[in-house]
């Protein structure tokens, strides 16, 4: 996939930057850049490779036994944080409506 300047410039009206014609045609060839970079990108065979939840595993594996478990360890305060509202309905907080 690549771009053309009448992208790059419909683009930039759409998201309401002013550019000039070189600023478009720099902004062409980097955007071009990016595409050509996805494209090799997705041309690499990924097949058996195992996803990671931190890049950094891939490169030492006892990275991932520095990360802490994702738990809750605080206690669940809903009750005491909701009783000074002025209103509440399962377990949510009810504020006047401000827009029709």
């Amino acid at each position: 996939m690549s771009l053309a300047l009448s992208d790059v410039k419909r683009l930039a009206i759409l998201t309401q930057l002013e550019l000039s014609d070189e600023q478009a045609s720099s902004t062409l060839s980097k955007l071009n850049g990016i595409f050509a970079l996805v494209e090799q990108m997705k041309a690499v065979d990924t097949t058996g490779v195992e996803p990671l939840a931190q890049p950094i595993t891939a490169y030492d594996a006892d990275f991932a036994l520095r990360l802490r478990d994702d738990i809750a360890n605080e206690p669940n305060r809903r009750e005491d944080y909701q009783k000074p509202a002025p209103a509440t309905q399962d377990g949510l907080y009810l504020v006047p409506k401000v827009i029709e």
